[in-house]
């Protein structure tokens, strides 16, 4: 791998570099989400087989068939998703790997002429935090995003009512994550502070430690300290409540929405407007629409 510029005009062109010199690992990962994604089909078609031909027939034969055919694609599809994640959480790995001459450098440079009683940030450690966020769920529910307006389109297939049910429970979940959001990153980028500041405190206070126990002023410093890590558990506590308050209703209400489209399809059967087998399928491809999202 070449070495990296260490020059400030070079920043952009090293982020650039780092990220190119692995994008093939996320035309991969594309790759994967599309099959992948085609592969989640497999459950609502399934249910479809079963309660439309096989129940119907009673054909064992089909049933039979139905089943290994379904066990191969779920096993195929669990051997994608495996394989995407491997190759995000890769990406990642090289591309920590690609800035971190540039990042050291810069952070010992910076050291040099840094304001000893300001707060210091943690510059390596946010390049690993970026390989960790490339190797979570996260980065992979990206990719399933845009699959969701698919799926809302399979339900309209099956009934439009079903479909408009599908896009109301979707637009109040996804406005429940836009108001978790909101209201929890100020509250959590205080606490971020809060905790980088005792962090720093801590260590400026370990520098002059010589200073501060001869003169018998670490009473008053360990009082300072422990000011500043109630503050910022506090401000973490509040921060994580809201932000679990948030995940366990988003969580209820889609549960509750896929109860609901049961429901409503069961009603739209008993007026003759449905089969039984859509009702299973429409429920599967609403959670797996929703999923991504929550």
């Amino acid at each position: 791998m070449k070495a990296l510029k260490h020059s400030p005009q070079g920043t952009s062109k090293d982020l650039k570099d780092a990220r190119n010199a692995s994008l093939h690992f996320l035309v991969a990962v594309f790759g994967f989400s599309i099959f992948v994604n085609l592969l989640m089909l497999t459950g609502p078609l399934f249910m479809l087989q079963i309660y439309d031909r096989v129940l119907g027939s009673g054909s064992e034969e089909t049933l039979v068939a139905l089943f290994i055919l379904v066990g191969g694609l779920y096993a195929l599809m669990a051997l994608l998703d495996f394989a995407r994640g491997r190759l995000m959480a890769r990406f990642g790995a090289r591309f920590q790997e690609a800035i971190d001459m540039r990042v050291f450098s810069a952070v010992m440079s910076r050291s040099i002429s840094a304001d000893p009683l300001r707060p210091m940030r943690n510059e390596l450690r946010d390049a690993e935090n970026l390989q960790s966020f490339f190797s979570s769920p996260v980065i992979l529910a990206l990719c399933d995003i845009p699959w969701s307006p698919i799926f809302f389109m399979a339900i309209f297939i099956f009934h439009p009512s079903l479909g408009w049910l599908g896009i109301a429970g979707g637009a109040v979940l996804l406005t429940l994550t836009v108001i978790n959001q909101w209201s929890t990153q100020r509250k959590a980028k205080e606490a971020a502070q809060t905790s980088t500041q005792a962090h720093s405190f801590s260590t400026q206070s370990q520098k002059s430690s010589e200073v501060i126990l001869s003169q018998g002023m670490l009473p008053d410093i360990l009082k300072r300290w422990v000011s500043y890590r109630r503050k910022a558990l506090d401000q973490s506590m509040r921060s994580n409540d809201l932000g679990g308050g948030f995940s366990s209703l988003s969580k209820s209400f889609r549960l509750f929405l896929q109860s609901a489209m049961l429901a409503f399809g069961a009603y739209l059967v008993l007026k003759g407007e449905l089969t039984g087998g859509a009702i299973i399928a429409g429920s599967i491809l609403l959670g797996r629409a929703l999923q991504p999202i929550e």
